[in-house]
């Protein structure tokens, strides 16, 4: 596993449950937005990397306090070894929360069906018709994505949607193409753009945030698709 960085303590990232951050490295999509560039970028990467038995030491000598652990990126289902480093937190009694953008079905299948998952967080970057600009990616093919919601929507294991809004990029049909798109009654959070100084945008291309009126007007678009969706930050 390509391991650039922990986050030792997070009482956020994993619904209801005590857990710290591995981010990984690498990523297939160019979201201009994206506050993660130097995990998605080799020219912004610096060459260090934290062992995987390091991770391992530190996550036993948590145990018993610890209760999970999330998986982040960039994008964790480009690592080869994913199913492997899961099964040994598993064993080690731990709880897994993946974070994907959803563009490889296949290996989220796999891990699903091997009963490795206990959460996951799918991005959905926009409506599908404006995807390919939104991630950065203009050839983009939007099936696997699809497929990857419509997995998720199967109600194997908890989950969750969630959408950073940009000004530029989502408007109020695309938010209401998104939603119906996703009807259901499951969590879909709104996120709130905000410039952590590690964007991919290039310089001169300027991102902006809704105001929160504006948000709240976007949610209650995506509420009538879908009644939980809420703003989250």
């Amino acid at each position: 596993m390509l391991i650039k960085g922990l986050q030792k303590l997070t009482l956020l990232d994993f619904p209801e449950r005590m857990a710290c951050t591995v981010f990984t490295f690498g990523c297939n999509l160019r979201c201009p937005f994206c506050h993660n560039a130097s995990l998605v970028l080799s020219e912004r990467a610096d060459d260090t990397l934290i062992p995987e038995e390091d991770f391992f030491s530190f996550l036993q000598k948590r145990r018993g306090i610890l209760e999970g652990v999330c998986i982040t990126g960039g994008e964790p289902t480009l690592q080869p070894d994913l199913p492997a480093f899961i099964r040994k937190i598993r064993d080690m009694g731990f709880a897994v929360k993946l974070d994907t953008n959803g563009t490889r079905p296949a290996v989220l299948r796999a891990l699903l069906d091997e009963g490795l998952l206990d959460y996951v967080a799918m991005d959905v970057k926009n409506s599908l018709s404006k995807y390919p600009e939104t991630v950065g990616v203009p050839a983009l093919d939007t099936a696997p994505i699809e497929e990857s919601m419509d997995l998720l929507m199967e109600g194997r294991i908890p989950f969750e949607f969630r959408t950073t809004l940009v000004k530029g990029l989502h408007t109020p049909e695309s938010v209401a193409e998104m939603g119906e798109r996703l009807a259901g009654d499951q969590r879909h959070f709104l996120q709130t753009f905000e410039d952590s100084g590690d964007l991919i945008a290039c310089e001169g291309e300027p991102l902006a945030a809704f105001t929160p009126a504006e948000t709240q007007e976007l949610l209650g678009i995506l509420r009538h698709y879908v009644p939980n969706a809420q703003i989250r930050g």
